[in-house]
C-alpha cells in the first residue's frame, strides 16, 4: 500500500510544480469556504438547499427540518427519540451525513440519529440525491445530507438570538455570533432544546411517559487569512444529549440514554488561480451510556475515536477540473458488546469535471479503499448535465456504491470470539435521470427518476442457537420518482412561496417480492408562505403513506396527514435590533398517528418563538 501513497503524492506534487510556474495568486476581497466538492462535482445530481427561514421555522432537531421539505422518510421511536432516515427506500445506514466535507455516520452503528443534530447555527443544509460513495465514502448509497459552516472574510458583526417556548414545557434557545474582517472570520453558535415531552396519546387516557429530553449544542467556525493565497480554518461541534426513552402502548419504560459527540477539523488551504491544495486533519469522538433502569447506576456503553488526514489537490481551467484526494483514517472503538478494536483505512479518489459547452458538461469519479479488516470494492460514478434550451435541463447519473460492515456488525460478541469476518460490504449500482423546467423567475418544476439495486445487504437474524447475528443475506432493489414544483413571486410590499414535493418509492426484497419495512409507497410535502409588509403566514403539510411493519407485509401502519400553521410579525427596528415573532400551531387537525408501531406521536401543540437580530 505504501507504493500507492508515494505514487499519488509524487504525481500531485509534480503537477503542482508544473502548473505553479504559470499560476498566480487569487486576490479575493470576500471568500466563502465550505464543502467545495459539493458545489464543483455534483453535475448530473439533484441538490436541494434548505433556506434559512425553513431551518429557523422548525424547533430544534434536523428531523423537524427535513421531514416537511424533502422526500426522505424518517422513522422516530416517539418524538425526540432515535430518528433514522430512509432515502429512496434505502436503509438508515445507507444515508450519509456529511459535516464540512466529512462523513460523520456512527462508526458503531453506521447510521446517524437525526434527533441528535441541531442545524439552527449552521450556514447551509443541502440534500444531495443519488449515490455518493466515490466522494463521501461508505453509506452514501441512497443520498447524502450536508451540514456546512461558511466563513466570510469581510467586515462583519452580526448576532442572532432565538428564544422559544411551547406545549409540554418545551423550550428552545439558539444564539449565533458572526464577526470578521478581511483577515479573519469567526462564528460561534450555542443551542439548547428541552422538553418534558409528556403529550397525550390520542384515543387513550395515557400520556407519553418517560419521554423527557434535554439537548445542548456548540458550533465554532474560525478562519484566518495568512495572505492572499493561504488560509487556516477550524471547525468544531459538540452535542450533549440526555434522553429518557419513551414507553409504548404495550410496555412501560424507565430507561435513559446519554450521548456525547464531538467533531474537530483543522484545514489549511492554498488557493491560486488554477490550483487549490488542502490538508485536513479531523478528530471525531462518539460515546453513549444506556441505562435500562435510570434509577440504577448500571449501564452499557459504546465509544469510538476517529482520526482522519486528508490531502486534496484541485487543478482547474475554464473548462476542466481535476481533483485528486488521498485520505487516511484510523478508528478505535469499544463497548459493552464489542471488544476494543482498531480499523485502519486508506482511500484514493479521482474526480474529473469537463464543461464541454456552457450547456453541456460531464463528470467521472473513481474511488478505491484499502481497509485492514475487510475488502472494499472499486467504485465509480458518471454524471452528465445538458441544457439544450434555455428553460430546460436534464441530468443523468450512474454509479456503483458500497457500505462497509460497522464495528457492531464485525465485532459484536454474540457473533463469537473471533468476530464476524465473513461479512462483506454491501454493494449497489444506481442510475438516475433528473429533468427540470424553469419559467422566468416564477415557476420551477422537476421530475427525478431512480433505480437502485443492492446485493449482500446486511441483516441481523437469529442463528441456530437463537442469538442474533449479522449476515449477508438479502438482495433488494428500489425504484421510483420524485416530483417537485416551486412557485414564487415578489411584489413591492409582499411576496409568496409555494413548494410541493411528491415521492413514489418501491423498495422490494428480491426473495419475497415484498415491500421493505418502513418505506412508504407515497410521501407528499407542501409548504405555502405569504408575507405582506410586516405580517406573514405559512402552512406546512406532510402526508406519509402506509408502511409495513413485518417482513411478510401482513401488518402495517396507516398513512397520516400532519398540518402545521403559523403567523409571523416583524416589529419596527429598535436601536438597530430587528425582532420577529412567530406563533406556530403544530398538528392542527389533531391527527392520531404513529411513526413506529405502538409509539404515538404528539397531538395538537403550540410554540412561540422570538427572533432577535442585532
Amino acid at each position: 500500500m505504501t507504493k500507492y501513497i508515494l505514487l499519488i503524492l509524487y504525481s500531485l506534487f509534480v503537477l503542482e510544480g508544473v502548473v505553479a510556474q504559470q499560476d498566480s495568486v487569487i486576490v479575493l476581497q470576500e471568500v466563502i469556504l465550505s464543502d467545495s466538492k459539493l458545489q464543483q462535482f455534483s453535475n448530473g445530481l439533484s441538490l436541494t438547499k434548505l433556506s434559512d427561514s425553513i431551518v429557523r421555522r422548525n424547533k430544534g432537531m434536523l428531523t423537524d427540518n427535513l421531514q416537511f421539505v424533502s422526500p426522505i422518510y424518517f422513522k422516530q421511536n416517539g418524538y425526540g427519540m432515535v430518528s433514522s432516515a430512509s432515502f429512496r427506500g434505502t436503509s438508515a445506514q445507507q444515508t450519509a451525513v456529511v459535516w464540512n466535507g466529512i462523513n460523520i455516520n456512527s462508526q458503531l452503528t453506521g447510521q446517524t440519529d437525526f434527533n441528535s443534530l441541531m442545524p439552527q447555527n449552521l450556514d447551509g443544509v443541502t440534500i444531495r440525491s443519488g449515490g455518493g460513495s466515490t466522494q463521501y465514502g461508505t453509506g452514501a448509497i441512497g443520498g447524502s445530507i450536508h451540514l456546512n459552516q461558511n466563513l466570510i472574510f469581510d467586515k462583519l458583526n452580526e448576532n442572532q438570538l432565538n428564544l422559544g417556548y411551547g406545549s409540554f414545557n418545551t423550550s428552545t434557545l439558539f444564539f449565533k455570533s458572526s464577526i470578521g474582517s478581511s483577515d479573519y472570520s469567526l462564528n460561534i453558535g450555542l443551542g439548547h432544546f428541552s422538553s418534558s415531552n409528556d403529550y397525550k396519546y390520542l384515543g387513550t387516557e395515557r400520556k407519553n411517559e418517560n419521554g423527557a429530553f434535554s439537548n445542548q449544542n456548540l458550533d465554532i467556525a474560525f478562519g484566518w487569512r495568512l495572505n492572499n493565497a493561504n488560509f487556516i480554518k477550524l471547525f468544531h461541534n459538540t452535542f450533549i444529549g440526555d434522553r429518557d426513552f419513551s414507553a409504548t402502548l404495550t410496555a412501560p419504560s424507565n430507561d435513559n440514554y446519554r450521548d456525547l459527540n464531538s467533531r474537530s477539523l483543522v484545514e489549511w488551504a492554498h488557493v491560486k488561480t488554477k490550483t487549490t491544495q488542502k490538508v485536513k486533519v479531523a478528530y471525531l469522538t462518539e460515546r453513549y451510556r444506556y441505562y435500562q433502569n435510570k434509577a440504577s447506576s448500571e449501564f452499557s456503553f459504546g465509544k469510538s475515536k476517529s482520526t482522519l488526514i486528508n490531502y486534496d489537490y484541485l487543478y482547474r481551467t475554464n473548462k476542466w477540473k481535476l481533483n485528486g484526494i488521498l485520505e487516511a483514517n484510523t478508528v478505535r472503538a469499544e463497548g459493552s458488546s464489542i471488544e476494543k478494536e482498531t480499523r485502519n483505512r486508506l482511500a484514493t479518489i479521482l474526480l474529473l469535471s469537463h464543461s464541454v459547452l456552457e450547456s453541456f458538461s460531464y463528470g467521472i469519479e473513481i474511488r478505491k479503499d484499502w481497509v485492514n479488516d475487510y475488502k472494499s470494492p472499486l467504485v465509480f460514478a458518471l454524471n452528465v448535465m445538458a441544457a439544450p434550451v434555455e428553460d430546460y435541463a436534464v441530468n443523468l447519473n450512474v454509479s456503483t456504491n458500497f457500505r462497509i460492515p460497522t464495528f457492531n456488525d464485525l465485532y459484536w460478541k454474540g457473533a463469537g470470539a473471533s468476530g464476524n469476518f465473513e461479512l462483506v460490504p454491501e454493494s449497489s449500482a444506481q442510475a438516475g435521470i433528473d429533468q427540470s423546467f424553469s419559467f422566468s423567475d416564477l415557476f420551477n418544476i422537476s421530475l427525478n427518476g431512480f433505480y437502485i439495486t443492492t446485493k449482500d445487504l446486511i441483516q441481523w437474524r437469529p442463528n441456530e442457537s437463537g442469538n442474533w447475528t449479522p449476515i449477508n443475506i438479502q438482495n433488494v432493489h428500489q425504484y421510483g420518482f420524485e416530483f417537485n414544483t416551486r412557485l414564487y413571486q415578489n411584489f413591492q410590499n409582499s411576496s409568496w412561496r409555494w413548494n410541493n414535493g411528491y415521492a413514489f418509492t418501491k423498495a422490494i426484497d428480491n426473495e419475497s417480492d415484498n415491500q421493505l419495512l418502513y418505506v412508504p409507497l407515497h410521501k407528499l410535502t407542501s409548504n405555502l408562505s405569504f408575507k405582506y409588509f410586516r405580517f406573514g403566514t405559512f402552512i406546512q403539510g406532510l402526508y406519509n403513506g402506509e408502511v409495513f411493519t413485518t417482513t411478510d407485509n401482513s401488518q402495517r401502519l396507516e398513512g397520516y396527514l400532519v398540518l402545521n400553521i403559523g403567523v409571523t410579525y416583524s416589529l419596527p427596528k429598535w436601536n438597530d435590533i430587528e425582532i420577529e415573532t412567530e406563533l406556530k400551531l403544530n398538528n392542527v387537525v389533531n391527527e392520531n398517528y404513529q411513526n413506529v408501531a405502538f409509539r404515538p406521536m404528539p397531538n395538537r401543540n403550540i410554540h412561540l418563538n422570538l427572533n432577535f437580530k442585532f
